[in-house]
């Protein structure tokens, strides 16, 4: 039976999981870039939502690295599940925004043509903190990168993010296609103009009168989404299977709690994202800051010194005591004096945020949140740790995270097992660290201008901690060093 079949009887059969419109009617409105979990639960459920009302915002994804997304999912008319979960209880539902998925590797010029199709009002991203070929440490367009060194030898055929905008804003503007928003949904500083800042740049070095045009004519809206969404397994797939008698490829699994904050933006129109329970404001800035300082920081340190502790997932990593209090006290003491009166109460959002953390049903390992450290701790962590050396305060659970993420770094466990290391700075990360005194080793990595900057690895003080830190990872392990850090701040 065809996807659309399975859908037809899912709905027939009063499982409640089928399309409320018209699949047929749907167009493409929309182009995302970096289709994936994430996006297929966030974004696309929310866009999704809105189209029995205007069924003109269909998307066409694209899959920039690989093509397993597009093989997954053509075969059922890329329709898939969304497994929402909490606890023991499960709640289904068919996705139909997705209409198809571009393999960029192999179907470059479609993309293009996609992009630059007038029905296209917004381009979407979810490419990782990676994906902008920048350097995290300042939010600049990095020149030296080897895929933007590629797209400006080969402007027609790009293989980047930045250069994949560029050239389809400048056949649009060649073409009298209508201004578009580009909306970057990656956690990202002020995501919005970072992605304008990145885009321009690439444009400036190939042609400034592209470049005043993206700057005046295109939106960047910034956004805060939010969303735990763990890689899907096999035993998802049998559990989706069991639950809706759909046998989908690629479904992804999720939480009940989703956010959406959009600056409002658009100049060529949007979805009706508020009635699917987006945020449409002003200023995303102090929800931003909030979700990356209390959210993606607390995972990441959760991630780090959970996996050296021997915690697969989040929910076991949180679930110990020594690591929960350890987060805990980061959000209270640490994060929540950073952030601006106007977010109200945030010891209840950290309250949700442990209770999310604790959702035993969602299986999110703490080595996908683990990867790419180098590109997500500057916005996690070390902005956070600025924020609190400015005031004259300490940052000890802060740092304690950075140090958990460069002893991960080193490739070996506390048994001495190799750690896949999934990181774009791995290699420098592992030659640096390879030095056989901890101090040398800091040394070397602390130079690594491009995430700590120039200002932290001259700040006598978090010298000194991050070296106490590390040192007592290498010799006494994550729990004891937790232990004791605990003791100093009680």
């Amino acid at each position: 039976m065809t996807a659309e079949g399975n859908v037809r009887r899912l709905s027939a059969s009063g499982a409640g999981i089928g399309l409320p419109y018209d699949r047929r009617a749907v167009t493409p409105g929309i182009v995302h870039l970096g289709v994936g979990a994430f996006q297929r639960a966030h974004l696309a459920v929310y866009t999704d939502d809105t189209l029995k009302m205007d069924p003109s915002w269909g998307i066409v994804g694209a899959s920039l690295r690989r093509p397993d997304t597009r093989a997954a999912l053509q075969p059922q008319d890329f329709l898939y599940t969304v497994a929402i979960r909490d606890g023991d209880a499960s709640q289904m539902r068919i996705v139909g925004a997705l209409l198809d998925v571009l393999d960029a590797t192999t179907q470059r010029d479609a993309l293009l043509a996609a992009m630059v199709d007038p029905r296209i009002r917004i381009i979407t991203l979810t490419v990782t903190e990676k994906g902008y070929c920048h350097d995290p440490a300042t939010g600049w367009l990095d020149p030296d990168h080897p895929d933007i060194r590629h797209d400006l030898a080969n402007p027609a055929a790009p293989i980047s993010v930045p250069g994949l905008l560029v050239r389809a804003l400048e056949l649009r503007r060649a073409r009298g296609a209508a201004p578009i928003a580009i909306l970057c949904c990656d956690n990202l500083p002020a995501n919005g103009e970072t992605t304008a800042r990145v885009v321009t740049g690439f444009a400036a070095l190939r042609d400034s009168d592209l470049a005043r045009y993206i700057a005046v004519a295109i939106a960047f809206p910034s956004t805060m989404v939010d969303r735990i969404v763990p890689a899907t397994t096999d035993l998802d797939r049998l559990e989706v299977s069991r639950q809706t008698g759909f046998d989908d490829a690629w479904p992804v699994v999720t939480e009940p709690f989703s956010q959406w904050v959009i600056e409002d933006r658009f100049p060529a129109g949007r979805p009706a994202w508020e009635s699917a329970g987006a945020q449409m404001v002003a200023d995303v800035r102090p929800f931003e800051l909030m979700k990356l300082r209390m959210l993606n920081g607390s995972h990441s340190i959760l991630a780090y010194l959970g996996y050296l502790s021997g915690h697969a997932h989040v929910a076991e990593a949180v679930a110990n005591p020594q690591l929960r209090q350890l987060i805990h006290g980061f959000m209270t003491e640490e994060v929540m004096p950073t952030l601006p009166p106007c977010l109200g109460d945030l010891a209840a959002y950290r309250d949700l945020l442990l209770q999310r953390f604790g959702n035993s049903a969602l299986k999110h390992r703490t080595w996908q949140i683990a990867m790419d450290g180098s590109q997500k701790l500057p916005q996690r962590l070390l902005s956070t740790i600025r924020a609190r050396l400015a005031a004259g305060l300490s940052a000890q659970r802060a740092i304690l995270g950075v140090a958990a993420w460069l002893r991960y770094a080193t490739g070996l466990d506390e048994n001495g097992n190799v750690i896949d290391v999934r990181d774009p700075l791995a290699a420098r990360l592992k030659t640096a660290l390879s030095a056989s005194a901890a101090s040398d080793a800091l040394d070397r990595v602390l130079a690594m201008h491009d995430v700590f900057g120039t200002d932290l690895p001259n700040h006598a003080g978090f010298r000194a901690e991050i070296e106490r830190q590390y040192i007592s990872l290498l010799q006494e392990g994550a729990l004891a060093t937790v232990r004791r850090l605990l003791e100093r701040c009680a």
